[in-house]
C-alpha cells in the first residue's frame, strides 16, 4: 500500500481527479465521475454501478462501513486503492464530513426505454433545470417517494455534477435519472398513456384535485421562466400549489416534493 501513497498535489492523479470535479468536459471525455462519501460511495457500489479507482484518508476515516469493505479490497487487490495525506484529502473533498473517501466511478447513462415501469408509474420531468443542487435534492426526494424515474428534458445542467451527487445523498444511485429532449420525453408519455401533469400558475387549478392514482407525470420547469409552451399543450391538466404570501414561487426541489408526496397520499 506504500506505493499507492499520495502525499503531493502535483500528483498526476490527484490533479485528475480535480478536473473530474471541476469539467463536466473531462467527465464526458473519461467516462468517470466523483463520488464522495461512505454513505455515498457503498450505495452506488449497491446499485451496480463500478467504482474505478478510491482515495481513502485514515486520519480522517473513523470507521468503514461494511457494505465498503469488499470495494475496497477488490480496489487494492486492482492497485486501484490509494491512500492521501490529510492535506491532499483536505484539496480533494468538498466537506470534511465525508468520513475519509472520494471514489471516481464509471458512468452508466440511462435510456428513456430502460426504465422500469410499474402498473401505476410515477414520473417526475424536469424541463431545462440549471441547478445542480434542484436536481439531486429533486432525487432525494424521489427515492422517499418511490418514484420510478426523473426525466430531465433539454438539460441546462451535467447529471454527473459532483453538487448533484452530493445533493442527492444517494439518490442518484437509487432514482433512474434520464436526459432526454422534451418531444422524446413527451412521446414516451403519450405511448405509455402516462398522464401529464404540469405545474403552471396559468390557467390550472390545484394539485390535490388531480386524480394522482392513475399513471402520472408530474413536469416542473424553472422557478425563473416556469415551463415551455412545448409542455403546456401536451399536458392532460395544469394543476398549481396554493401561494398564500407575498412570495410567488417555491423552489423547484420543494415544489416537486409537495407534488409527489400527494401522489403518494393519495395511493395509499
Amino acid at each position: 500500500m506504500t506505493d499507492n501513497y499520495i502525499s503531493s498535489m502535483q500528483n498526476p492523479k490527484v490533479k485528475r481527479l480535480l478536473l473530474l470535479q471541476q469539467k463536466a468536459a473531462e467527465r464526458r471525455k473519461c467516462g468517470i465521475f466523483v463520488v464522495e462519501g461512505q454513505r455515498e460511495t457503498a450505495r452506488c457500489a449497491d446499485a451496480g454501478f463500478e467504482i474505478d479507482a478510491a482515495f481513502v484518508c485514515p486520519q480522517v476515516t473513523r470507521a468503514t462501513e461494511a457494505e465498503l469493505m469488499p470495494v475496497l479490497s477488490a480496489l487494492e487487490e486492482r492497485n486501484r486503492l490509494f491512500v492521501v495525506s490529510p492535506e491532499v484529502y483536505e484539496k480533494i473533498a468538498y466537506r470534511g464530513s465525508t468520513e475519509g473517501i472520494v471514489a471516481e466511478v464509471r458512468m452508466r447513462d440511462t435510456r428513456l426505454e430502460e426504465l422500469e415501469l410499474k402498473e401505476h408509474p410515477l414520473l417526475v420531468v424536469l424541463e431545462q433545470v440549471e441547478k445542480p443542487g434542484n436536481v439531486g435534492a429533486v432525487l432525494r426526494s424521489a427515492d422517499a417517494a418511490g418514484v420510478d424515474g426523473v426525466i430531465v428534458c433539454d438539460a441546462r445542467t451535467d447529471l454527473y455534477n459532483p453538487n448533484l451527487i452530493r445533493s442527492s445523498v444517494g439518490g442518484f444511485f437509487s432514482v433512474p435519472c434520464v436526459a432526454c429532449s422534451s418531444e422524446e420525453c413527451i412521446e414516451f408519455l403519450k405511448r405509455h398513456n402516462i398522464q401529464i401533469l404540469t405545474a403552471q400558475l396559468q390557467d390550472s387549478h390545484l394539485y390535490y384535485d388531480s386524480d394522482m392514482r392513475r399513471p402520472t407525470a408530474i413536469v416542473m420547469g424553472t422557478e425563473a421562466t416556469g415551463l415551455t409552451d412545448i409542455w403546456r399543450k401536451a399536458a392532460d391538466a395544469h394543476i398549481r400549489i396554493p401561494m398564500l404570501g407575498r412570495v410567488d414561487s417555491l423552489n423547484v426541489s420543494v415544489s416537486a416534493a409537495i407534488l409527489m408526496f400527494e401522489a403518494v397520499r393519495q395511493r395509499e
